[in-house]
């Protein structure tokens, strides 16, 4: 169990890092220390502008493009990024108690969150002024262990001042940035995926399947049947020209990266036209 003394030792050098270049490896190193674990990464969420990864130790084998992905778009389906944009929800977070049931059985999590092969994975959510945000996601990896209940409550223990040397530290970070708000433009973008080809239902089918929703979850959410759940999504993926939610999930990436000077509608129309003529 890490002691008081370790701590302090830690704040010692922490609080004199605060708005240098060294916080955030102090920062990590004492959450290290605290809660050990094998992956830190520290995504910040400025403003109103895309995510930008101030820190990251991913493997050696580990694939740059992971992350380029993330920032561009898949960040809009992270139930982390979700529950500090649309739930405003803040503190220490387990992945499981932010997903919906049977979600690592969906295509979805095989698809993305096993390309960071997590055996767990908790972490802070933490306001930065009035619309901006910092996500620090700690992983642990096989073979050790999940994240114990008494490191959960370490990290909530130190939440306090983690939330506030972070807030000084990231304090010109969480206002509006003037021009285009991005991250409201991939918002809007999301909510009309598939609009075009589909109907109502079978788009509020599709959006919630890209949230990782399995039939049986998405069937109690809608208060409908499995098999009308399946039906929607065959006639969906049908129209979408996919067979897979591994597909529905990298055409909404494709489709959304590609948009450039997106000004509303179904996103999928400008990337399918690029498509036919390419």
């Amino acid at each position: 169990m890490p002691t008081l003394a370790q701590f302090s030792n830690h704040l010692a050098r922490l609080i004199p890092a605060v708005g240098s270049a060294e916080f955030v490896q102090q920062l990590v190193a004492m959450l290290k220390q605290l809660v050990p674990h094998d992956d830190t990464t520290v995504i910040l969420y400025p403003g109103t502008d895309l995510p930008v990864i101030e820190y990251s130790e991913k493997p050696a084998d580990s694939s740059a493009s992971h992350l380029d992905v993330y920032v561009k778009g898949a960040f809009l389906l992270d139930p982390f990024y979700l529950a500090a944009s649309r739930d405003r929800a803040f503190g220490v977070f387990r992945l499981r108690d932010l997903t919906p049931r049977d979600f690592k059985s969906s295509d979805y999590y095989k698809s993305w969150y096993l390309n960071c092969p997590y055996q767990d994975e908790c972490g802070y959510l933490i306001p930065i002024g009035e619309e901006g945000f910092l996500n620090i996601a700690l992983g642990t990896y096989p073979p050790r262990a999940r994240f114990t209940r008494a490191q959960l409550e370490i990290l909530q223990g130190i939440w306090p001042t983690v939330e506030l040397l972070c807030q000084q530290h990231w304090a010109s970070a969480g206002t509006r940035s003037p021009g285009v708000n991005l991250r409201g433009q991939l918002h809007t973008a999301l909510n009309s995926f598939g609009s075009s080809l589909l109907t109502d239902r079978e788009a509020q089918v599709i959006k919630l399947v890209l949230h990782g929703h399995s039939t049986k979850t998405l069937a109690e959410r809608l208060s409908i049947s499995m098999e009308t759940v399946k039906l929607h999504r065959k006639h969906a993926y049908s129209k979408l020209e996919v067979s897979s939610q591994a597909e529905l999930f990298y055409l909404f990436l494709d489709s959304v990266m590609s948009a450039g000077d997106y000004d509303g509608g179904d996103p999928l129309l400008p990337y399918l036209r690029t498509r036919s003529t390419a």
